[in-house]
């Protein structure tokens, strides 16, 4: 299956993917889909037989020059590869979590002409699983994608560029890269390192501590789990951004402190209501305005089918979930379930569950 424009696509390779792992695979995953030549390399020889195992591409033809080449390289190598890439003649994009640095970095080492060439991307796409086995031709569908290009880009290259995202299935955003460096900091890096904090805080706890964990601390933690040498990087590499909202961060949270020692509660509400504001403006499926959704527990077994029963018998009622989570309950084999409904849809949802013998919690 193609993607939507494939058949206006001004790319028709070669695509070089320099990096053979997740996103460096599920890219020649998707090209290879609507028919682009792929050709991959990685440092790690295994990264290259696997992905080409897969059908992502094949090894680089000796003499031939690419269309496009997709660095996708850990942060502290990217301005080096590019720089080695751009040699060729091809247009190079990276797919770094951050923009600035290493347009910085390559702006020193070249000529206009040749900078031209080059435009910054970064899909907002991944998985908790790395390598190439993690791969999938369908992880940037309907995905955003950052297009960053600079002054002296070439149109002709950032339409290349956005031609792959398109390929790819995903949704192209053009942001400068100062821009983007901004709004990855706050939506991402920022978020990342208070779930590290959060996190480091349980390795304090006794066990009988944390045997009161529930989805909340799950949920505030979960992305203080990736890698922290390639966390790293890419902090180090959005420095001064995120010095800049940690710095601010501080002083909101001296601000918390004195709220919570003050036995007056209006600021700490008001804290807690900026909170929620800051939920509400998140955006929604698809891009769209936040969806006022309620919640519905249901009480479901630990075992094989129960939650396929569930959904079956949700999608007979005839209500759609906007999304779900479980906590499974440490005192009995059971799992709670939460089903995050269109609010007026709630409570009919929750009284069709207890008809067929669920129990629901409010």
């Amino acid at each position: 299956m193609t993607s939507p424009m494939a058949e206006h696509t001004t790319l028709t390779g070669p695509l070089h993917v320099i990096g053979a792992g997740l996103l460096g695979t599920s890219i020649g995953l998707a090209a290879r889909r609507n028919g682009i030549e792929v050709w991959l390399s990685d440092a790690n020889p295994e990264h290259v037989r696997t992905a080409i195992s897969l059908g992502a591409g094949e090894v680089p033809v000796p003499g031939r020059t690419p269309q496009l080449v997709v660095v996708a390289v850990p942060p502290v190598h990217i301005a080096e590869v590019a720089l080695e890439a751009l040699d060729t003649g091809a247009v190079v994009t990276d797919i770094g979590s951050v923009k600035a640095q290493p347009l910085e970095q390559i702006a020193d080492q070249v000529d206009y002409a040749t900078l031209a060439r080059y435009v910054g991307s970064h899909p907002m796409a991944g998985s908790e699983r790395s390598g190439p086995l993690a791969a999938s031709a369908a992880l940037f569908d309907g995905r955003p994608w950052a297009v960053t290009p600079h002054v002296h880009a070439d149109p002709a290259a950032v339409r290349l560029v956005e031609d792959l995202i398109a390929l790819c299935g995903a949704a192209a955003v053009r942001l400068s890269p100062v821009e983007h460096d901004l709004a990855v900091a706050r939506t991402s890096h920022l978020p990342h390192l208070l779930a590290v904090l959060a996190a480091g805080q349980l390795t304090d706890a006794v066990p009988e501590h944390l045997s009161l964990s529930g989805q909340g601390v799950r949920d505030v933690t979960r992305v203080a789990g990736g890698d922290p040498d390639l966390y790293g990087q890419i902090i180090r590499a959005n420095a001064g951004v995120v010095s800049d909202l940690l710095r601010s961060l501080r002083e909101q949270l001296d601000l918390l402190i004195g709220a919570v020692d003050d036995p007056s509660p209006d600021d700490l509400v008001e804290i807690l209501a900026r909170g929620v504001a800051g939920t509400q403006i998140i955006p929604g499926k698809h891009g769209g305005a936040p969806l006022q959704t309620g919640p519905v527990y249901v009480l479901v077994p630990d075992h094989a089918g129960e939650l396929a029963r569930l959904f079956t018998d949700i999608g007979e009622i005839g209500v759609n979930v906007e999304d779900l989570r479980i906590d499974h309950d440490p005192g009995r084999l059971a799992g709670l379930v939460e089903l995050q409904v269109e609010a007026n849809a709630a409570e009919r949802l929750r009284s069709a569950l207890e008809a067929r013998n669920w129990t629901t919690h409010r």
